[in-house]
């Protein structure tokens, strides 16, 4: 079958009678398929509170210092780049249900290495593992969910893919307040272990079991999730289609392939790792008396505007709030560059200013005032990157992809993703030595800018459709 057949195109899922089903265990279900990035979210947030306490750690216990610190951080994107892959191939082999009951072992294998780590191997391998498991989570749950969805509710669950991840993120940063690391890594156990737990009792999507042929196990799945088996279709044949090269000659693959790779990529050149990176300097400079609440600051910001944002996504659309995201991230990185000229501008200046001393000849009253430009512009860029280039990009992940070549393209998407949030967390300190920090927030400005031009242009709106409806938008029909 070609894809221009017209049965590519018609819905292997429609509302029954014709109408938005009413099934509230598809709630159940994308809640327990979500505590995947639950679980991702805290294995992120981990190194935040768990490194300061490894930096002062007394024998026997391990301890870091500031390089094994940094990779302490940044390995967890490398793990979370090859469980892209791997999550790609295990999505359509083992299927989205298996795949995310697999992924809890290597969370839950991780932090029990943490937990029982002796030297900093141990330390690193742990987060390795945790960082597999976040790349597997990350793909295998927005698909899980997408697929699971009736369209009137898309958007909102696909967007809690994001909400439990920042929530997993404060978790960390809460929970590091009161526990150590040791203790920290225990309570990471947790989340995984009750994904693993409810995931037991939920149906594999109705439309992985199609291609399956598994057309009883399929009815009784759309039953329990939307208490209805009418409006559905048998898959079309060309959904069993291995992917292969030539396939990137068709719109309908390569449309799709370019913007989701795209998404990713902007996702990470917006600024937001470096925004994260400066957090505790800026509150510090602000003259908080605790800089430390400057992480709980951020997460509970990034809670609240994701939660507008699934609240809102089917209502206002996913061009929409990318584009209103993408022009608040562009003024606030640029005000965010023009507070590190102001303080650090000046010919006689280095290069590569610390931060937490920075300021020129302002007065200390001016230099507090300036820095409340930065915390102003931190809060603002946060909340308009949880209210669309945090979430959509995933959620879009899940949507634009045929079924035959969801798992191989969405791998190479979170793999773009992961390997894009490695170069940029290690190398940005180099591009602040050479452009200053000005320049490379201004830098971040300008990819921004780039983003909205890329959405108005390239983006399609999804909101209200069916998965088959989409892709027969890509193939020009």
């Amino acid at each position: 079958m070609t894809p221009e057949d017209p049965e590519e195109t018609q819905p292997l899922l429609g509302p029954p009678g014709g109408s938005a089903p009413r099934g509230r265990r598809v709630f159940l279900a994308a809640f327990a398929a979500a505590l995947g990035p639950l679980s991702f979210g805290f294995a992120l947030g981990y190194s935040s509170p768990a490194i300061p306490s490894l930096q002062r750690a007394a024998p026997p216990a391990p301890r870091l210092d500031d390089a094994a610190a940094s990779w302490f951080g940044a390995v967890v994107t490398l793990g979370a780049a090859a469980g892209g892959v791997l999550g790609g191939w295990l999505v359509d082999r083992a299927g989205r249900k298996l795949s995310l009951l697999l992924c809890s072992v290597p969370f839950v294998a991780g932090f029990a290495v943490i937990t029982a780590a002796q030297d900093v191997w141990m330390l690193l391998g742990g987060r390795l593992l945790t960082g597999l498991a976040c790349g597997v989570a990350s793909l295998v749950a927005p698909v899980y969910i997408s697929e699971i969805a009736y369209p009137a509710v898309r958007g909102l669950l696909g967007s809690c893919v994001q909400l439990m991840v920042v929530v997993g993120i404060l978790l960390a940063y809460l929970a590091g307040w009161v526990l150590e690391w040791r203790w920290l890594a225990v309570l990471g156990c947790v989340p995984p272990s009750l994904m693993l737990l409810l995931m037991c009792f939920m149906p594999e999507t109705p439309r992985f079991l199609l291609t399956q042929h598994r057309r009883q196990e399929a009815m009784a799945a759309l039953r329990f999730l939307w208490g209805s088996e009418q409006g559905w279709e048998d898959p079309p044949i060309g959904a069993e289609q291995s992917f292969h090269l030539a396939l990137l000659r068709q719109p309908g693959i390569y449309k799709p392939f370019v913007i989701g790779v795209s998404l990713m990529a902007f996702q990470q050149l917006s600024g937001v790792n470096a925004v994260m990176f400066y957090a505790e300097t800026i509150f510090e400079e602000a003259k908080f008396k605790d800089s430390s609440l400057a992480s709980v600051i951020v997460g509970v910001i990034q809670v609240l505007f994701t939660a507008v944002a699934a609240l809102i996504m089917d209502r206002a659309g996913r061009r929409l709030l990318l584009v209103l995201s993408g022009v608040v991230m562009v003024f606030s990185t640029s005000a965010f560059g023009a507070y590190f000229k102001l303080t650090q501008g000046g010919p006689g200046n280095s290069s590569h200013v610390a931060l937490s001393a920075p300021v020129s000849a302002q007065p200390v009253d001016a230099s507090v005032g300036l820095a409340w430009l930065a915390v102003g512009s931190m809060c603002l860029f946060i909340a308009g990157f949880a209210v669309g280039w945090g979430p959509i990009p995933w959620l879009l992940m899940s949507e634009i992809f045929p079924l035959h070549v969801k798992g191989v393209a969405t791998g190479i998407c979170v793999l773009t993703n992961w390997l894009m949030a490695f170069l940029v967390t290690k190398e940005f300190s180099s591009l602040m030595e050479v452009l200053r920090p000005y320049g490379a927030f201004w830098l971040a400005s300008a990819f921004c800018i780039f983003s909205v031009l890329f959405t108005l242009f390239c983006v399609p709106e999804t909101k209200g459709k069916t998965l088959e409806q989409i892709t027969a938008h890509f193939e020009g029909r």
